[in-house]
């Protein structure tokens, strides 16, 4: 069974957002989108300095079985890349909290609240 922090916000696309203390946010996909992937052999992440819209695709993760797009839980501009997870993307199956994908500054931080708390996000699942 899959887990799902309480210290995060979820899209219902099952990509996960943490507010950082220094008011960026970071994005990965949840235990459950990796559980239902299976091992995870490429990622596509959006360009460093890209913008980024709440809802749009913005990369992509491969995995043995499927690939499926990357949405963007808020907007924002990306400011870093976990590029350790490009070339390592198993990670993403070992530990999915800690393999986020990118780091972006928001547009609205508020758009967070828009997202799902763990409750929520495990109805959906």
């Amino acid at each position: 069974m899959s887990t799902t922090p309480a210290d995060l916000r979820y899209a219902n696309t099952h990509e996960w957002a943490r507010l950082e203390t220094d008011g960026t946010v970071t994005v990965g996909i949840t235990d459950h989108a990796q559980e239902a992937l299976g091992d995870v052999v490429f990622l596509e992440l959006p360009e460093l300095d890209s913008t980024l819209t709440a809802g749009q695709p913005v990369g992509v993760v491969e995995s043995v079985k499927a690939a499926s797009d990357i949405h963007a839980p808020i907007s924002g501009t990306v400011i870093a890349l976990n590029e350790g997870l490009i070339e390592a993307p198993e990670g993403v199956n070992t530990h999915p909290y800690q393999s986020w994908f990118y780091r972006l500054q928001p547009n609205n931080p508020d758009e967070l609240q828009q997202l799902l708390d763990a409750d929520g996000y495990q109805a959906v699942c």
